[in-house]
């Protein structure tokens, strides 16, 4: 898909999925007609882990090549291979996503609350591209092993290319955004309603 894509200044892109590994998928979206990629510098990928839940520290001079950016992207395309083959019912080599996993550089930290109880959180220690992408791989690879894929969907909108998990207790959710192609949709169907009326007023 990113051969067809141009970069684009960010127009922020909203977190819609209710998934990071949706979210970071969502991160091209259609403009005018054409797919267009809103990460096309490491920082842009810096804003969105924070975003995300996954800040790195914003010295880049560490992380080496290959650059952020082009980790991020082929870490994007391999979750989208993965999660249309699964969608698909067939199967998936995650050998691509494993390389990304087996760079991971964490460890687990016992984390005392103010009313004294305790829980643990994992702490990530980043020095190169692939390490800062871990956490976008790992929680991409729970989806894949034990999320429900039947409730991974795309925007019912024919011109839109973003992901959603449907969360809703109905599992009836048809829209990336209702304000924006679920609106669009029932503004096109209003027009289909009034056009038909017309026409049919015309006949009689």
């Amino acid at each position: 898909m990113s051969g067809h894509m141009r970069p684009v200044e960010p127009d922020e892109p909203r977190m819609l999925g209710d998934h990071p590994a949706l979210d970071i998928l969502n991160t091209v979206g259609r403009v005018k007609g054409e797919l267009v990629d809103s990460l096309h510098t490491d920082r842009d990928v810096l804003q969105w882990l924070a975003r995300a839940g996954w800040p790195v520290e914003d010295g880049l001079a560490h992380l080496g090549k290959p650059s952020l950016l082009e980790n991020a992207r082929a870490l994007r395309e391999t979750i989208r291979t993965l999660i249309e083959k699964r969608k698909a019912g067939k199967r998936v080599n995650p050998g691509a996503l494993n390389v990304f996993l087996a760079e991971a550089r964490s460890h687990l930290e016992l984390v005392s609350k103010r009313d004294g109880s305790l829980h643990l959180r994992r702490r990530w220690d980043p020095r190169t591209s692939e390490q800062a992408l871990v956490p976008l791989a790992e929680c991409a690879a729970e989806l894949l092993a034990s999320g429900d894929l039947s409730l991974v969907r795309r925007c019912e909108n024919e011109e839109c290319v973003l992901w959603f998990y449907d969360r809703t207790r109905s599992h009836h959710r048809r829209w990336c955004d209702m304000a924006k192609c679920g609106n669009r949709h029932k503004v096109a169907a209003f027009r289909e309603r009034r056009q038909r009326r017309g026409s049919a007023a015309r006949i009689s």
